[in-house]
């Protein structure tokens, strides 16, 4: 159970985590899951390209990329590095990830379901650690955020467990 005190003060490193963020997270989040469904409009129009042999496919495929940037932009407007690359493909494999999960799931796999989910988040989490500059931190700062509750048990021991943690109480989508 969360104390009140600790509850106030994992709210204080929220505020802070979303201070100078000029996009609202709730926003960001919504977004993130629009640049995931372009980049799997991508992968289909590719596919489609190839199996019928039409290149139109390639030019709708070209059109989603040149949104899914502008838009991957407004999520991520300065990175370092490779980070624009690694952002989009966490968010692909996240996507990816879930959607397996909820074919083993349909199938009556719950185990495996689960644990694809807890994987998906995982990533997902580490998308927005990332561009939130959260995994600046070493691993044993991450370590006062154990403790705290999340829909599917994580494991807090590792890194993307503690970043999940964090990550799922800070980017609330119901929030207003």
């Amino acid at each position: 159970m969360i104390k009140n005190t600790d509850l106030q003060k994992f709210m204080s490193k929220v505020k802070s985590a979303e201070a100078g963020h000029e996009m609202d997270l709730a926003s960001g989040e919504d977004l993130s899951m629009a640049v995931m469904n372009l980049i799997a409009i991508e992968e289909h129009m590719f596919f489609n390209a190839n199996k019928t042999g039409k290149t139109k496919y390639f030019e709708l495929l070209a059109e989603a990329r040149e949104m899914r940037k502008v838009l991957m932009k407004m999520l991520i407007p300065k990175y370092e590095g490779e980070v624009w690359c690694t952002s989009k493909h966490l968010l692909a494999a996240s996507m990816r990830i879930m959607e397996v999960g909820t074919k083993y799931q349909t199938k009556g796999d719950t185990k495996t379901a689960y644990d694809l989910f807890k994987k998906s988040y995982d990533l997902y989490n580490l998308f927005w650690g990332i561009n939130l500059g959260m995994t600046d931190k070493s691993p044993k700062s991450l370590g006062d955020l154990e403790g705290l509750e999340t829909p599917i048990k994580l494991k807090k021991t590792d890194m993307l467990g503690k970043l999940s943690g964090a990550i799922g109480k800070i980017l609330d989508c119901c929030r207003e």
